[in-house]
């Protein structure tokens, strides 16, 4: 199993605050705890998986629920930074759901015969049925006492059949593209992929070549948004609000693109004079998000990892913290609540803005046209997360940074690795229905690559040439020469090459 990723887009259907149904600035939503879409289990029983293999930790969130409630017995693979960041954001996700005040469950929406009558998007949502709340810690802990650690390039047996080997993908601390490999074949998965200089590791492309298939997916989401020029709008917007008296909201995750926020503004305030603005990171994992950032040292691109060398903090988030421009809290309870002062700045989750500290701060500063809010994430619709705050006073500026590979660079690593086949998501081979001119942004390739949709079964283009057998002394009375194992093949049509043990020739 390639990643288990948790769709959270469902919790865009519910109400952020305390009838089943309830209309809101016209749009009709969920007034029940938020449930998330699992990922498939109706096409495939999960307890005969023997490995998933994670490519980065946003793509691990769904394995509690499959690793606890599906008879899985497998082992799980996984980059040590994957494990410990993933353990993070399911601590978070964990913590933010058991505050959520909702008494009452709502099912009643989930009966077909009434959720066709329902307006859209809840009348579209798929697979409502299986919907399920949170897991809780417990089934966290008991998930990730499966995971087996590896590290970059290391090969790893499977069952004396294929091996797998975790690759540099360049996106986020430890985040991996997996080669799976017999003594013919060679299958590359290629997930959430970067080129740009950021903070991880820079991707391993060369190890890609000379692949039968190469499966992608996790593109970027945002193919027309330059993450240089989002981090720009990001800065200017936030200055000019703060200059402006108010304050500014960025609904985040705990780890990976504030990194990078944070590190373009230690290099801003001061040129932009905001070097008496307060910053606050308000998480429950918030310091040991940033504690992390700094010890996964060789996780980290060259640049970064020389500067451990020094010794210097490889993030200059640590020297913000030093000076007390940056602040963190695991809530806006206790010490937050008597050390805030405005104008600010907050980082802080849930980018849905359904459940989270974000709440507090949508109800406290929403009412007002000097303050601002600014979407870095590009997991959501801003629109739709929005929408049950609706009318909103504050102003909402889109920035997502989304790193990964785009349509131009992935065509452009295609042709350097030159696989035999891709295998891609049917998106990728026709342009966005909203710009379907735009021919750039789709994949065009010789031969075609192979499409696929949600619960479709593909066979892998390609034959299986050679097999690696064993003969054992104990065929030695039936075959003592080349010419006995020679008419053996022959009887059931297949041709080999014999080998001497120790024998490389």
């Amino acid at each position: 199993m390639l990643d288990c990723g948790l769709d959270t887009t469902s919790v865009l259907q519910f109400l952020p605050l305390p009838l089943e149904l309830k209309e809101c600035a016209g749009r009709v939503f969920v007034d029940s705890q938020p449930e998330f879409c699992l990922p498939e289990k109706e096409l495939l029983d999960l307890s005969t998986i023997d490995v998933i293999l994670i490519s980065n930790y946003h793509c691990m969130m769904a394995l509690p629920y499959i690793t606890e409630h599906t008879g899985f017995t497998g082992t799980v693979y996984a980059t040590e930074p994957t494990l410990q960041i993933g353990r993070l954001l399911m601590e978070e996700l964990v913590n933010f759901m058991e505050r959520v005040p909702k008494a009452q469950s709502a099912t009643c929406w989930k009966y077909k015969e009434i959720q066709r009558l329902l307006p859209g998007p809840l009348k579209d949502a798929v697979e409502v049925s299986t919907w399920k709340r949170c897991y809780s810690m417990q089934d966290v802990n008991s998930a990730l006492s499966k995971v087996q650690l590896v590290g970059y390039s290391q090969k790893v047996e499977l069952f004396g059949a294929v091996q797998v080997t975790p690759l540099s993908s360049g996106y986020s601390l430890g985040s991996s593209n997996w080669i799976i490999q017999s003594h013919y074949e060679k299958v590359s998965y290629v997930s959430g992929s970067s080129l740009l200089t950021t903070h991880p590791q820079p991707m391993d492309q060369s190890s890609l070549k000379n692949s039968d298939v190469l499966i992608l997916t996790g593109l970027t989401q945002m193919p027309t948004a330059n993450p240089d020029g989002m981090l720009g709008d990001f800065c200017s917007n936030l200055a000019m609000t703060i200059r402006a008296g108010g304050n500014v909201l960025v609904p985040c995750y705990s780890s990976g693109v504030i990194y990078d926020l944070l590190e373009c503004l230690y290099q801003f305030i001061e040129n932009a004079n905001l070097g008496s603005t307060p910053f606050y990171f308000i998480s429950p994992v918030a310091n040991s998000s940033l504690e992390f950032s700094q010890i996964f040292a060789e996780w980290l691109c060259h640049n970064k990892q020389s500067k451990v060398y020094l010794p210097e903090p490889p993030f200059p988030h640590a020297e913000l913290i030093q000076t007390n421009k940056l602040k963190h809290y695991p809530s806006i309870h206790g010490d937050f609540s008597s050390e805030f002062r405005q104008p600010c700045v907050v980082f802080t989750g849930h980018p849905s803005l359904r459940f989270g500290d974000v709440v507090h701060f949508m109800e406290l500063w929403g009412k007002s046209s000097l303050n601002t809010i600014i979407f870095t994430e590009p997991d959501f619709s801003y629109l739709d997360a929005l929408a049950p705050y609706q009318p909103l006073a504050m102003k909402c500026v889109y920035c997502p940074i989304d790193t990964r590979l785009n349509f131009h660079q992935v065509s452009k690593l295609l042709k350097e690795v030159q696989p035999l086949h891709v295998v891609c998501p049917e998106q990728y081979t026709q342009p966005p229905p909203a710009q379907s001119h735009r021919s750039d942004l789709m994949l065009e390739l010789q031969p075609p690559p192979m499409p696929y949709r949600r619960c479709s079964v593909l066979g892998l283009p390609f034959r299986r040439r050679w097999e690696r057998i064993q003969l054992l002394p104990d065929v030695g009375p039936v075959a003592t020469h080349l010419s006995d194992v020679s008419i053996l093949l022959s009887l059931v049509h297949h041709s080999a090459v014999l080998k001497k043990p120790g024998n490389r020739g």
